[in-house]
């Protein structure tokens, strides 16, 4: 994770369409005595039976937890909750030679989703490619992948990267390699949320984790203050139009957005005299985000959020 820390505070002191605003953390930061406290199932939209299966499920969940906005009815809640069904319907749902196998219409019948899915072809491959390594390397089971990290959320998101391409969430901004990992990372806050820091929730250093580079979070921090944009990227995002993965501008949203929220979290940490952590930054930014019907987020075709 000191990767992803250290190549977004690279990319936000060259950034020239986003700025990290200090003045503004200052002042977001002095209006907080606490950060307020998020459910992690504050929607009770997931499954939960605080075993394996859960783990498998959240696998699929994160595997598959990116690029809603080019339907205009698809949010992350119908992705969690049509998963969430389809495994209460049928507990073999997710074994890892079922989901090696799953066609886009199968897929689809299997949220109950009327009409083709956002990358759906991305997101079948997604699927195979969990399926065929789960069962080369962890005998199907996520929960076996999470027992070989050694309660470490680093070590996790490692390894995940390691065995799992399409986790691979990182890109090059003037001839540097970045770091990112949202759903690698959103694995472990997931399993850290969900089990409440028992059990296969259980990391010694979940204070390693950064946020979840996403498209919600870096408009919150706009309307914050946090954050700022440039008027052309302003104009860009304010007209609905589409910003490529890999631009200057995508990364410096994402990079600087993890920096911003770095910088909150230790000015809130003196504020406070306690440990505060970035995944309860990200949950309550993200739950704001979610929750307001005037945001207006970037749109960006991609895989890793």
């Amino acid at each position: 994770m000191d990767h992803v820390r250290e190549t977004s505070a690279w990319v936000a002191s060259r950034s020239s369409h986003v700025l990290v605003d200090s003045a503004g953390i200052e002042k977001v930061v002095s209006t907080i005595d606490s950060i307020p406290k998020v459910e992690w199932d504050f929607e009770g939209i997931h499954y939960f039976d605080n075993g394996p299966l859960t783990v498998q499920y959240l696998f699929v969940l994160d595997a598959l937890n990116f690029c809603f906005w080019p339907d205009k009815d698809l949010n992350y809640d119908d992705l969690a909750s049509g998963l969430k069904a389809a495994l209460q319907n049928d507990k073999s749902a997710f074994d890892a030679d079922r989901l090696q196998k799953y066609t886009g219409p199968q897929l689809r019948e299997l949220l109950r989703w009327p009409r083709p899915l956002p990358l759906e072809d991305e997101r079948v491959r997604l699927l195979h490619e969990v399926g065929i390594e789960l069962e080369r390397n962890f005998e199907g089971k996520a929960s076996n992948l999470v027992e070989c990290c050694g309660k470490s959320a680093m070590n996790l998101v490692a390894l995940v990267a390691r065995h799992f391409p399409g986790f691979r969430d990182h890109t090059v901004y003037k001839g540097r390699q970045v770091f990112l990992y949202k759903r690698a990372q959103i694995f472990a806050a997931d399993l850290f949320g969900a089990f409440r820091g028992q059990g296969y929730g259980e990391f010694k250093d979940i204070g390693s984790l950064t946020i979840m580079a996403d498209y919600i979070v870096p408009a919150v921090l706009r309307q914050l203050g946090v954050l700022k944009y440039s008027p052309t990227l302003a104009s860009t995002i304010e007209a609905s139009g589409e910003i490529g993965p890999g631009t200057e501008e995508e990364v410096e949203l994402r990079a600087c957005s993890v920096h911003a929220v770095e910088k909150m979290r230790e000015l809130i940490s003196v504020k406070s005299g306690r440990q505060v952590l970035s995944v309860e930054l990200d949950l309550w930014l993200w739950a704001s985000g979610v929750q307001s019907t005037s945001l207006q987020h970037r749109r960006t075709l991609s895989i890793y959020y």
